[in-house]
């Protein structure tokens, strides 16, 4: 018999009430340090102060009105990302998943508009996500995302990760944008190297082609800048963020330039709750803290910090682990037994980590997890990798 919630998740049997930080607390008690932030997503932990006081305040002010009215609260956070970033124009989403599908439409519309509508190809790779609606699984185009759920959205071209001679091989007058994540989250954290993105941007601008970046999972704080991509010292024409953004409450934006924006016009977008009172709130309360530059710099410091302790703890469980991978607060263990083992024992060393492809343990703490923490989280890793060894 099928259960009250559709069966899509293989849940772990924990429940957790309330948080506190770095902590998730179970309904029976047990304090579990949280190394996967609801997988990116709590940037500031639970429960941070600042982000229950927006949230408090607003809650009590107003809700909801609809788009189709001025919402202050989302331009006043459209105003800061345009501040900040390379963005001329924000729309506000939900989900990451929602900014894919309004991606794609811009860049398809943006070709519209020029008259090209053979235009409409977007170049894709191999260990991409890009959400779960048509358009994000046609755009990972792998079977475990695709399978079952055809006849797919066409007009992705996939291609290996990170192959740039397939790359410039692949560019014809049917090719509209690029889209790729600067750092694959649930590919398994492999992060692109800077004279790549370099490259992909030149590229871009030599073909007169838009470049998509999904900085859905390791923008908003997790690599020591705001945005990943600020390390290769580029910019995309549109950028997809969710995740850290809302800090825990659902939001997510496109972000864009002009010119790429510019086939947008009144009637051509529009959401329901997207940038709504309530998210946008919290989204201005996100920033306020993690785009102050000590912010930024402690991010990076403290993931020194991390990824010392954790090469230690590669050397000394060689059987248990390859190597660690990522940038910032964004790391991955390449693990020799199964990840979804390694997991487990966390479970019983009360420590959550997230499992993706290529046999990786994702740890995605809060960007505030202190340095004690981060000690301790090593420690706890240490006794699981410990227990595996003695099974």
């Amino acid at each position: 018999m099928i259960t009250s919630i559709l069966p899509t998740y293989s849940r772990a049997p924990l429940s957790f009430d309330k948080g506190e930080g770095s902590w998730l607390i179970e309904t029976d008690g047990r304090r579990f340090l949280d190394l996967g932030a609801g997988i990116a997503v709590n940037a500031l932990g639970h429960a941070h102060p600042a982000l229950v006081a927006a949230l408090t305040a607003q809650a009590e002010a107003l809700w909801h009105v609809s788009n189709l009215y001025q919402i202050p609260q989302q331009k006043a956070l459209a105003d800061r990302l345009v501040d900040l970033t390379f963005a001329d124009t924000v729309f506000f989403t939900n989900s990451g998943t929602e900014a894919c599908e309004l991606a794609v439409k811009m860049v398809r519309k943006y070709w519209f508009e020029k008259n090209e509508i053979n235009r409409a190809e977007i170049i894709t790779f191999s260990g991409s996500f890009h959400g779960r609606s048509s358009a994000g699984i046609a755009a990972a185009g792998s079977e475990k995302m695709t399978k079952g759920f055809g006849p797919l959205l066409p007009g992705f071209v996939h291609l290996d990760w990170e192959d740039q001679d397939a790359l410039s091989a692949a560019i014809t007058d049917k090719t509209a944008a690029i889209m790729i994540e600067p750092i694959q989250g649930e590919g398994g954290i492999r992060p692109l190297p800077d004279h790549y993105l370099k490259d992909l941007r030149a590229l871009c601008d030599k073909h007169g082609i838009l470049l998509i970046l999904d900085e859905v999972q390791c923008g908003v704080g997790r690599t020591g800048k705001l945005f990943a991509h600020e390390w290769a010292g580029i910019s995309p024409d549109i950028m997809m963020v969710a995740k850290g953004i809302g800090g825990g409450f659902p939001l997510g934006a496109v972000l864009a330039t002009e010119d790429a924006a510019s086939g947008m016009t009144a009637g051509t977008h529009g959401s329901t709750y997207g940038g709504n009172p309530l998210g946008c709130a919290v989204g201005c309360a996100v920033l306020e803290v993690v785009a102050e530059p000590g912010f930024l710099a402690d991010v990076s410091r403290k993931a020194g910090t991390f990824r010392q302790a954790l090469e230690g703890l590669v050397a000394a469980h060689s059987d248990v682990f390859e190597a660690v991978r990522g940038a910032g607060l964004m790391l991955g263990l390449k693990c020799k037994m199964t990840n979804s083992d390694v997991v487990s024992a966390g479970y019983d060393q009360h420590i959550l980590t997230v499992p993706a492809a290529d046999n990786v343990v994702r740890l995605l703490p809060p960007l505030t997890i202190t340095e004690g923490e981060i000690l301790e989280a090593v420690s706890r890793l240490d006794a699981a990798a410990s227990a595996l060894e003695a099974a």
